[in-house]
């Protein structure tokens, strides 16, 4: 746990600092960009008892993996190096009893701490994840897929806006689900087998 933990804090840290050098120091709102992204997952799993809703379960977790994504950026302080960081949340998650919430509540739960105190909870996330049905190692790969997802968007053009979200009909996001089912989350370089899977995919649609 802890290995993988230093993986996607790193990878964490490198895409913060394609944004910016010294991301540390702006401290971001990071907790903002957490309860928005919990307002979200909702949407995707429904709360309207008016109308008839089907959870979106799969919409759920990558909305699960993108709050992570802040989360983690949220644990970041400038006297802390990323192995202390990992020791920490690897120590809390051990130690974490499930509480047994439903999905609602338990992202309420973290939205509510993310706005209250203006952090990010790895308890109450891990609440979230219990929820949601995700274990760790499916944390971890999914989180990976994400995290080589946005290096390749920002590598083909995401932010110039000459980048092509849609693939044959399909978001990007549906491709990357596809890819992470094929790809073996336990090898060294997994993101790299990820991002040249991807990087074909893509060459079929730009040509």
């Amino acid at each position: 746990m802890k290995q993988a933990l230093i993986t996607m804090l790193t990878l964490q840290h490198r895409m913060n600092t394609k944004v910016h050098p010294q991301w540390i120091s702006q401290h971001y709102e990071w907790y903002r960009a957490i309860w928005i992204e919990c307002g979200e997952l909702i949407e995707h799993y429904g709360y309207k008892w008016w109308k008839k809703q089907t959870p979106d379960i799969e919409q759920v977790r990558l909305e699960v993996i993108d709050i992570w994504h802040f989360g983690l950026s949220a644990l970041f302080v400038d006297d802390k190096s990323i192995e202390q960081i990992a020791d920490e949340v690897a120590a809390e998650l051990k130690q974490h009893k499930y509480g047994g919430q439903d999905v609602r509540v338990a992202t309420e739960a973290l939205a509510a701490f993310a706005l209250n105190r203006h952090k990010f909870s790895v308890a109450l996330f891990a609440d979230l994840m219990h929820a949601c049905e995700l274990n760790f190692d499916e944390l971890y790969s999914h989180y990976v897929g994400k995290n080589v997802l946005n290096f390749f968007r920002q590598d083909n053009g995401y932010k110039e806006g000459t980048y092509q979200k849609q693939w044959h009909g399909r978001e990007d996001n549906e491709h990357l689900m596809e890819l992470l089912k094929e790809l073996d989350s336990t090898l060294e370089n997994y993101a790299d087998n990820l991002y040249s899977a991807l990087q074909r995919r893509y060459q079929e649609v730009i040509g």
